[in-house]
C-alpha cells in the first residue's frame, strides 16, 4: 500500500506564490513511479494539473504552463509543486496521485483570494 499526505494550502492573494509538498510512504519504489498533481474546484470535476516521471520528465495542463513547477526529491520520497502567479480560478483542492498504485492523498485547499 501506498500512502501520500499533501500540506502546504492556504489562502493567498492573486499573483502570490505557494508550495505544495506531497510525502509517500508504505510499499513504493518512489523512485521509478511517476507522481501527478490533480485539483478539484467547486463544482467542478477533478483535473489533471502536472506530472513528473521516475526520470524527472515533466507536463503541464496548459493554463499552468509557466506558472507551476513539479519536481521530486526521491530520497526523501516528496513530489513538490510550486506554484507562482497564482489566480483565483487556480482556487481548488490540490491532491496528489500515484498512477501506478492509484493512491490519493487527503487534499489540500488552495484559495486564490484578494
Amino acid at each position: 500500500q501506498v500512502q501520500l499526505v499533501e500540506s502546504g494550502g492556504g489562502l493567498v492573494q492573486p499573483g502570490g506564490s505557494l508550495r505544495l509538498s506531497c510525502a509517500a510512504s508504505g510499499s513504493i519504489l518512489f523512485s521509478i513511479n511517476a507522481m501527478a498533481w490533480y485539483r478539484q474546484a467547486p463544482g467542478k470535476e477533478r483535473e489533471w494539473v502536472a506530472i513528473i516521471t521516475g526520470g524527472g520528465n515533466t507536463n503541464y495542463l496548459d493554463s499552468v504552463k509557466g506558472r507551476f513547477t513539479i519536481s521530486r526529491d526521491n530520497a526523501k520520497k516528496m513530489v513538490y509543486l510550486q506554484m507562482n502567479s497564482l489566480k483565483p480560478e487556480d482556487t481548488a483542492i490540490y491532491y496528489c496521485n500515484c498512477p501506478r498504485s492509484g493512491a490519493w492523498g487527503q487534499g489540500t485547499q488552495v484559495t486564490v483570494s484578494s
